[in-house]
């Protein structure tokens, strides 16, 4: 999880060096076409999941709303500074919460409830409504970190359906596809230099995953979740460093408060799932 993300924030930083020359819609485009190249060892997977017309609609349901998310994300970038994107997009697990509750059926016991609120309380400090200017920066982050709810609320559906490498690999066609008519409709001529930005993009964003991946497989959620929060640190520090960004201390309290409350949404998700096997004595009911 810590060289997860090292790699998130290292293509945060990127995508904000790279500013807003190239439109948002088209900078997402050739960020997920380029990355297609990493496609390559799970096209045999894909080719044999045959996949139903259900799925399928699943997966298209999914591409729309990463592309969309990812968008307004590439826009934020542009608009607002990195700590504030990095503190904001923690809000993704809270909105999974509540939309597995209103659209899933799932459970929202008390604590989870009141888990739920003190993240949205996190929020309220980082965006600090009528004591500071808003910009549509932060309106993006909003709907951006609903937009990868809903698309891994979707995942979680499919996902005792096809592997992983299906899911991973059926993400990355139905966004490339979802962006090319947003990017060109924007369209501006890109240098060399760029689309190496874009590739190098791509490939730490794919490590990034992968990382997170062999994470979530060495230990549970109850483990890696709260090394998220490195992230933060990480993100003001380049900031302030790098660009020139201030360090605000309330983006850091509210990122803090956000992070501890899904850190503990987590915790009694695997304490609900845990099995405890009754001692050999125990009596037989």
């Amino acid at each position: 999880m810590v060289v997860a993300g090292l790699n998130f924030v290292a293509v945060t930083a990127m995508v904000k060096h790279v500013g807003d020359a190239i439109p948002a819609a088209q900078s997402a485009f050739l960020r997920y076409l380029l990355g297609l190249v990493f496609l390559l060892p799970v096209i045999r997977p894909m080719l044999r999941a045959r996949l139903t017309p259900r799925q399928l609609r699943l997966f298209t349901l999914r591409g729309a709303a990463h592309t969309v998310a990812v968008i307004l994300w590439f826009y934020a970038m542009t608009r607002i500074p990195i700590a504030e994107v990095t503190a904001m997009n923690y809000m993704s697990p809270i909105y999974v919460t509540l939309g597995a509750a209103l659209f899933m059926g799932e459970d929202l016991p008390p604590r989870r409830m009141a888990a739920v609120i003190m993240a949205l309380i996190g929020a309220l400090i980082i965006l600090r409504p009528g004591l500071r200017d808003l910009n549509a920066g932060h309106l993006a982050m909003i709907v951006t970190a609903m937009g990868f709810a809903s698309g891994y609320m979707i995942t979680k559906r499919l996902s005792g359906e096809v592997s992983a490498a299906v899911i991973v690999g059926m993400l990355s066609i139905t966004v490339t596809i979802g962006l090319a008519p947003f990017a060109f409709a924007v369209w501006v001529p890109v240098t060399g230099p760029q689309l190496l930005w874009f590739f190098v993009v791509a490939c730490f964003a794919t490590t990034g995953h992968y990382a997170m991946t062999l994470a979530f497989v060495a230990a549970p959620l109850t483990v890696t979740q709260p090394v998220t929060f490195l992230q933060l640190i990480w993100a003001v520090t380049l900031g302030a460093l790098v660009f020139g960004e201030g360090v605000d201390a309330w983006v850091i309290l509210g990122g803090v408060v956000i992070v501890a409350s899904v850190s503990f949404i987590s915790w009694r998700e695997a304490r609900a799932r845990r099995v405890v096997t009754p001692s050999p004595n125990a009596p037989k009911l």
